[in-house]
């Protein structure tokens, strides 16, 4: 590996963890916060378990990114699977902004259920252009939909209001 594609991978990794940071900044789950106020499931996982899961997706997803980026933005499917990467990571970074931030949990739960579709879309387009950029999402896909299960029982429990 060179130089160039070192600072590629740790470039897409940095960006991935950057949206993670950038959905932290509004995300509160102290004691007394909104979030710790609601009503929640009996598999709602501690607020640690979020602090934990979530680099290492962020870093999976960034080597994902490298994988597909590295076969040349001059293919059309590689441009495509980027997009939709990109797509979904808009969204992933904007869900706790809305959940946590405008305390929406019908506005997270319309977020995460597109981004939902986004992730199973770029994962598609990812696969095309390389198979172990496909299998990386897997982990984040399986959590997003666990998170959706968890942000729609959430609803359940406390209303639109929360």
């Amino acid at each position: 590996m060179n130089l160039r594609s070192i600072f590629a991978l740790l470039g897409s990794i940095a960006l991935c963890q950057l949206a993670g940071l950038l959905g932290a900044l509004t995300t509160s789950s102290d004691p007394g916060s909104w979030y710790e106020s609601l009503s929640k499931p009996s598999f709602n996982p501690p607020s640690w378990a979020f602090g934990v899961v979530w680099p290492v997706l962020y870093t999976l997803m960034g080597v994902a990114l490298w994988r597909v980026w590295r076969e040349g933005t001059d293919r059309t499917d590689v441009r495509t699977a980027l997009a939709l990467f990109f797509s979904q990571l808009i969204f992933n970074a904007v869900w706790s902004p809305i959940f946590f931030g405008l305390h929406s949990i019908v506005g997270g739960l319309v977020v995460i259920t597109v981004l939902l579709v986004l992730i199973v879309l770029a994962m598609r387009a990812m696969g095309k252009v390389d198979a172990p950029a496909f299998w990386l999402m897997v982990p984040y896909l399986l959590w997003v939909a666990f998170a959706t299960v968890l942000n729609a029982s959430i609803l359940v429990l406390n209303g639109s209001s929360g």
